[in-house]
């Protein structure tokens, strides 16, 4: 149970500190931000797909591995799609 209290801790403190660190960045290093970002969700995705696939592991583990891998695959698709759109915003409009 202690390491439990200890684990839900760290991720609440990581919580506030990720969303004082996001609001305070300028709107000018937005892209890069979320370049990073995508490439830690693809980690997380690969971490939790092999959580997820391990059959040693006890059901809790799978659940929890299972939700991990959803918000990593909407985070990494959905960053895809803004990147798309805003690289969208820069070419040249043809002529029609």
């Amino acid at each position: 149970m202690t390491g439990f209290v200890g684990a839900l801790t760290v991720f609440v403190l990581a919580l506030f500190v990720g969303f004082e660190v996001i609001n305070r960045v300028p709107p000018t290093l937005h892209t890069p931000l979320m370049s990073g970002s995508n490439a830690l969700s693809g980690i997380t995705l690969i971490g939790s797909l092999i959580l997820a696939g391990d059959p040693s592991a006890p059901r809790s583990v799978h659940v929890l591995a299972g939700v991990a891998v959803a918000f990593a695959t909407i985070n990494v698709v959905g960053g895809f799609v803004v990147t798309h759109r805003m690289l969208g915003m820069f070419r040249k409009k043809s002529r029609a």
